[in-house]
């Protein structure tokens, strides 16, 4: 059996002020196209089809489009809900569009029923794990802790049981929305970390023949049996070195697992150049990055006199302007910013503690600051799903 595993779509997203609806339509076509050129047997979109809870008309008006061109083909998907979809949403009439071959998988409680397709040898059970909450499916699974590795071990439990009952040599695909230990993650994926972790190890997954996970936005291979498809296009700068694809994957009739990548069409390069205005300006070694979106990093100890004004004139689409002077990391006028850049919420708290204590918070402390944070999020989570 042939899959197309693809992920993190983010249906009406921007990178930075780009609109970038035209080249997700594109991608779209480019889906439909693939699926068809290389007689695919089965579509896998593994969560984040939208980028938020409440997504713009022109966003659901293409995810209709996709639901309508993917059904015509004939070929079954099987889609999940991720951490930026608001999962009641997205899976609003999923009985009735299961009838046109588009399962739409979207609630918790279904982890351990699969969506059973037939080729020559026999039966492949895929199973769709939704985004998990912790805080918000503890008590669906059964666990005492919220964490995503208890939470997603106890789905998996569920789908090993299922998996048990069916006819041997049954293949198994389980899709999932998470950031497994060993992926590699970019600016623009949102902060999940529940109790200081964010990472669940690849051996949860252990026991199905393929893992066709979303969450994180480059493509990258944690096992030849658990991969990441990456966004299509990119959302953050940090993504400029990413080739954007999908991976066709063929199940043989053992389970054994063979992929290639599929390149997704590129709208525009992306390029991060850094150095004073006038060496940006000059350079003849950037000439490569004149059409390409752009991020400047002008690190003059001085700032000139209309930087963007004037680095337009060069590299027309430059979309991020940031300023890094050369300085010391001790220097006393290193930018708030560049002294927090790479730390995350609790590490912030935890140093506003030190600096206006004198002394860090103990462990008790950091258990109280880090339950804080966790509770936020999960409010978070409840108030996008009331939405």
């Amino acid at each position: 059996m042939r899959l197309l595993h693809t992920s993190d779509w983010h249906l009406g997203r921007a990178f930075h002020r780009v609109n970038m609806l035209g080249a997700q339509a594109e991608f779209i076509g480019h889906l439909v196209a693939t699926v068809r050129e290389h007689g695919v047997d089965a579509v896998v979109v593994s969560g984040d089809v939208y980028d938020r809870a409440v997504p713009p008309l022109a966003a659901v008006e293409l995810f209709d489009d996709a639901l309508h061109r993917l059904a015509d083909l004939g070929v079954p998907t099987v889609m999940i809900s991720g951490n930026h979809d608001s999962a009641r949403r997205l899976g609003v009439g999923a009985g009735l569009i299961g009838r046109a071959g588009i399962h739409l998988r979207t609630e918790p409680a279904a982890c351990g029923t699969p969506v059973v397709l037939t080729d020559a040898h026999g039966d492949v059970a895929f199973y769709g794990l939704p985004y998990l909450e912790p805080a918000l499916v503890k008590d669906e699974f059964g666990v005492e802790k919220a964490g995503h590795e208890t939470v997603l071990a106890a789905a998996m439990e569920r789908v090993r049981a299922d998996l048990a009952t069916r006819a041997p040599g049954t293949r198994s695909v389980v899709l999932a929305h998470a950031f497994v230990t060993g992926g590699e993650a970019s600016d623009s994926e949102r902060d999940i970390t529940v109790g200081g972790v964010a990472s669940v190890p690849a051996g949860v997954f252990e026991g199905v023949d393929y893992t066709a996970l979303g969450h994180l936005h480059g493509c990258q291979t944690i096992t030849e049996r658990v991969r990441y498809s990456g966004s299509p296009l990119p959302y953050s700068f940090s993504e400029a070195d990413h080739r954007k694809t999908m991976w066709l994957v063929d199940l043989d009739a053992d389970g054994a697992v063979t992929a290639e990548r599929v390149d997704c069409p590129v709208p525009r390069a992306l390029a991060r150049v850094r150095g004073t205005l006038e060496d940006l300006l000059a350079d003849p070694r950037l000439a490569p990055h004149e059409e390409a979106w752009v991020e400047a990093t002008l690190t003059d100890a001085v700032r000139p006199a209309d930087p963007m004004a004037r680095l337009t004139e060069r590299f027309p689409h430059t979309l991020s302007l940031l300023f890094d002077p050369d300085r010391a990391p001790d220097d006393p006028d290193v930018s708030y910013a560049r002294r927090l850049a790479g730390r995350g919420d609790q590490e912030i708290a935890e140093d506003f503690v030190a600096h206006v204590r004198g002394a860090g918070p103990d462990e008790r402390e950091r258990m109280v600051l880090r339950d804080a944070f966790d509770a936020v999020r999960a409010d978070e989570a409840v108030r996008e799903v009331a939405r």
